[in-house]
């Protein structure tokens, strides 16, 4: 169910404002078109058409709902729905299934209804929100780091990379820890267990000193918290030798997973830093010290945004500014990498791996399921959208599921490992695929024959017709020409082996 060109799809609502309260809906008295626009965003096209009825109600429509929107005229909602209602419905196999029993799992053998937390942060930092998170479908949160050092932000604290759409690519944040006192924190998670009993709470913490992880870990325990998380990782810390401090040194790792390990009966995560060359040392050191699972991963230390006529990088606080954490999903490739490799490591079986690092959608969160990760953790894309996002993502690895077979996402955890190599070394490098032009898409713009000449190997030209036309005694099959194509016109074609 991997939606056919969803760059397309997607470009093609690139003006939506992803609105509250849409006007495009209350506009319309037949579908509902901001549901059906935010599936496309979050490739999550198959759900949206198979909630379509079988009549199409938007063809002899006047499309009142692009009237209605804030954007007047940029966002084709009616194309985009004829197109969900007539050429991605005939595709769907699968229909949508009736429960969510598949997306069942647990964590270190807590049952969880489905494997979508909140990871530690602003977006789980109080009653209300993790409230509201729960009633959206949120199976659980792990609430901002508890501690007892006194929290001052500065303001402002984000900034942001954004695309060609406007959309965040990469964040930056200079946030610590939670400015609740413990106890209120401890309330917090009291009235949030009585409430809503099924949904696991996760305890991010943070200590000074072995005393201090132990009765932070210990009290949580006490209060209501299913699971603790120990924040070894922090890169924003005012003081020295906490957050990504502790987690570059394995020992550290091991003394205080340890502490609070011995003062508690409840699973143990250790939440470890991307800031290092290899994250198996400081997770093996989390086993040793007792650690049940291992999340991963953290921000990642960065720059932002110089500005040319201040000097100051963003975000600029009265002149001045800090290396902060990089989130959102560019930083997911390199999420991926670590979470592989902690996947991968032969020492840390029987841990439960909690992934994050820049899912926003169920595709996000699949790549992580099959790379290892248990449970997936999720931040910006929340800032960015909403809690709302989990309809999406709940939805579209359900259909994936039914559509695989799987009775459990567990079945899915950990099958992309075994075709992942740490080294390029072993790839097989006898077989050229050549890149296939498909005419019928093409508009000549010629981007491709561009970069094959001035960042490949020149087996590209455009004829008299602006038609791409393929030199095979220079075509490596590098595949550039494919990424670079904005009308996604070519794609794999025939194989040559190659002679010695």
């Amino acid at each position: 169910m991997i939606p056919i060109e969803p760059d397309i799809r997607r470009a093609d609502m690139v003006h939506c404002a992803l609105c509250q309260s849409a006007p495009c809906d209350s506009a319309c008295d037949k579908v509902n078109p901001a549901g059906l626009l935010r599936s496309v965003w979050f490739q999550n096209e198959q759900c949206a058409a198979q909630r379509l009825t079988a009549e199409n109600p938007c063809l002899t429509c006047s499309a009142p709902c692009e009237r209605a929107c804030v954007r007047v005229g940029e966002v084709p909602i009616r194309d985009i729905i004829n197109r969900l209602h007539y050429q991605v419905k005939p595709e769907c196999e699968t229909p949508i299934p009736a429960h969510e029993d598949r997306l069942k799992c647990d964590l270190c053998g807590i049952p969880l209804e489905n494997p979508f937390l909140l990871s530690s942060s602003v977006v789980a930092s109080t009653y209300d929100m993790c409230a509201r998170a729960f009633e959206a479908g949120w199976a659980g949160v792990c609430f901002k780091t508890v501690c007892t050092l006194q929290i001052h932000e500065a303001s402002p604290r984000f900034s942001a990379i954004t695309g060609s759409d406007g959309s965040i690519v990469g964040f930056k944040n200079i946030e610590q820890l939670s400015d609740h006192s413990v106890a209120e924190n401890m309330e917090i998670f009291r009235r949030l267990k009585a409430e809503y009993p099924t949904k696991f709470i996760l305890a991010s913490i943070m200590g000074q000193n072995e005393a201090e992880w132990g009765e932070l870990a210990r009290l949580c325990e006490e209060n209501g918290a299913d699971a603790v998380e120990l924040n070894f990782s922090c890169p924003n810390m005012a003081e020295g030798g906490l957050g990504s401090d502790i987690g570059q040194v394995p020992e550290l790792v091991e003394r205080f997973t340890r502490a609070a390990k011995r003062a508690c009966h409840i699973p143990v995560l250790a939440k470890l830093t991307p800031n290092v060359a290899d994250m198996s040392p400081a997770a093996e050191a989390a086993k040793r010290g007792g650690a049940d699972g291992i999340a991963a991963i953290n921000t990642i230390k960065s720059i932002v945004g110089i500005n040319p006529h201040t000097y100051v990088s963003a975000p600029a606080v009265h002149g001045h500014s800090a290396v902060g954490g990089y989130s959102g999903n560019a930083v997911k490739p390199i999420a991926l990498r670590f979470v592989a490799e902690l996947g991968q490591n032969p020492h840390l079986q029987g841990l439960h791996l909690s992934a994050m690092g820049g899912v926003e959608t169920w595709m996000d969160a699949l790549e992580f399921i099959l790379l290892g990760g248990g449970t997936v953790q999720v931040t910006t894309a929340v800032m960015q959208y909403g809690y709302r996002i989990i309809d999406d993502l709940k939805a579209g690895l359900n259909l994936y599921l039914a559509e695989k077979g799987f009775s459990s996402v567990k079945e899915a955890v950990g099958l992309g490992l075994d075709s992942l190599s740490a080294s390029t070394d072993t790839l097989e490098r006898d077989t050229v695929i050549f890149p296939q032009f498909i005419r019928e898409r093409c508009i000549g713009c010629g981007r491709c024959a561009i970069s094959c000449a001035d960042g490949g190997h020149q087996a590209i030209r455009l004829d008299e017709k602006r038609r791409p036309v393929l030199n095979g005694k220079k075509c490596v099959g590098c595949h550039l020409c494919m990424l670079v194509c904005p009308q996604r016109a070519i794609a794999p074609g025939r194989k040559r082996i190659k002679r010695p």
